[in-house]
């Protein structure tokens, strides 16, 4: 067995779930099988990208239900599904340390900034790019770490520089560190996890 059975979470539209998508279909990804994608609202575009992909999706609401019922729903399916590695792809939950600690150094995540700058709690979406364009720095871009229990503090994996251009909007930043450095870094970031895995 080559390969390393791999859920993505999501919570969104899914764009990076498409990046690695479209990874695999290309051929990057020969160590990274995708078993399934599990979702935290049912409304999640990145769904509809899971099954045009063909791959198994499940929905775990976070909505309305303690962290404890939300990751043990989780956790049945990624035990359901064998999975060994997990990918965070706009995963807008927190996970707990009870959680993390199950899966030590398979769990990764792409962050929007070069972490540490940037990150931990209340560093998501676009609250990051508004707290760099507000600091002023010249240069911005992504992230692929492994989760432990503190947040955005897990060892690194990869990261991607992106310029930060004059009259930039928070929206316009985003859309450019996923274009030039996300889409590209977290597929890169997945494959040698899972090598790092198959040792």
């Amino acid at each position: 067995m080559n390969t390393v059975r791999t859920a993505v979470l999501v919570s969104g539209g899914g764009t990076n779930l498409q990046a690695l998508i479209d990874a695999k279909q290309a051929g990057q990804l020969p160590h990274v099988e995708f078993v399934s994608v599990i979702a935290s609202r049912p409304d999640a575009y990145a769904l509809e990208r899971a099954k045009k992909a063909g791959i198994p999706t499940h929905v775990a609401q976070r909505k309305g239900r303690s962290q404890e019922d939300f990751e043990a729903e989780i956790l049945a399916y990624l035990e359901q599904d064998q999975v060994q590695m997990i990918i965070l792809a706009g995963f807008m939950s927190i996970l707990s340390e009870a959680f993390v600690k199950r899966y030590p150094r398979r769990i990764l995540n792409v962050h929007p900034a070069l972490l540490p700058a940037f990150g931990g709690k209340g560093y998501y979406g676009l609250h990051v790019h508004e707290a760099a364009l507000a600091r002023g720095v010249m240069v911005t871009g992504a992230t692929v770490h492994y989760v432990n229990e503190i947040a955005d503090g897990g060892k690194i994996i990869l990261q991607k520089a992106v310029n930060v251009e004059p009259g930039d909007t928070p929206e316009i930043l985003q859309r450019r560190v996923m274009e030039q450095a996300e889409w590209i870094i977290l597929p890169q970031a997945a494959e040698i996890a899972a090598q790092e895995l198959l040792k």
